[in-house]
């Protein structure tokens, strides 16, 4: 697969100057399509990388701006997000590569494993853009789309619903 937003960091050339990622218009179309969206109009991280031997520490801030579909009616819904960003890019070894699940505690940041001198950093604020998307987000014309369509709210058909119904046959 080919990356829609790579931005290849060699660790030999990391200094102490920030780095701004900013996608261009082909490349917000690309990871519009890769995410679903109707469009992402902005994409932007400013972070500061610092090495400590080959071990690579991430921390900074990306902001987007996208519309995406409500997940109910389809309607175009306008989206924000600025977040924070906390990455170690690691090097790959053996014990890196199996497939076992970590759970991390929010005081720990998520760790990328790469191989050779470079790491592709775009394509993290990609994934770190894919975190940040509600693929539940709900318009305000939701409730009325679920109403057309015989969606019952949550209270009209939830646990409670046939108490309430029996409650009605008995006044």
């Amino acid at each position: 697969m080919t990356p829609e937003f790579p931005r290849l960091i060699d660790i030999r050339q990391i200094g102490p100057a920030p780095v701004v990622l900013t996608a261009n218009a082909d490349e917000r179309a690309a990871l519009a399509a890769r995410f679903g969206l109707v469009c992402l109009e902005d994409l932007e991280a400013r972070l500061t990388l610092s090495c400590e031997g080959d071990v690579v520490t991430v921390n900074g801030r990306m902001s987007a701006a996208w519309t995406q579909p409500c997940a109910v009616s389809g309607e175009d819904l306008p989206q924000r997000a600025n977040e924070t960003i906390q990455l170690r890019f690691v090097p790959r070894t053996a014990a890196s590569q199996c497939d076992e699940e970590i759970e991390l505690t929010e005081a720990e940041c998520d760790e990328i494993d790469y191989t050779g001198h470079t790491f592709d950093l775009g394509e993290a604020v990609a994934q770190s853009l894919g975190l940040a998307i509600d693929p539940f987000a709900c318009g305000p014309e939701a409730e009325e789309a679920r109403r057309a369509a015989g969606i019952l709210s949550e209270g009209a058909s939830g646990p409670f619903a046939a108490l309430a119904g029996l409650k009605l046959k008995k006044d």
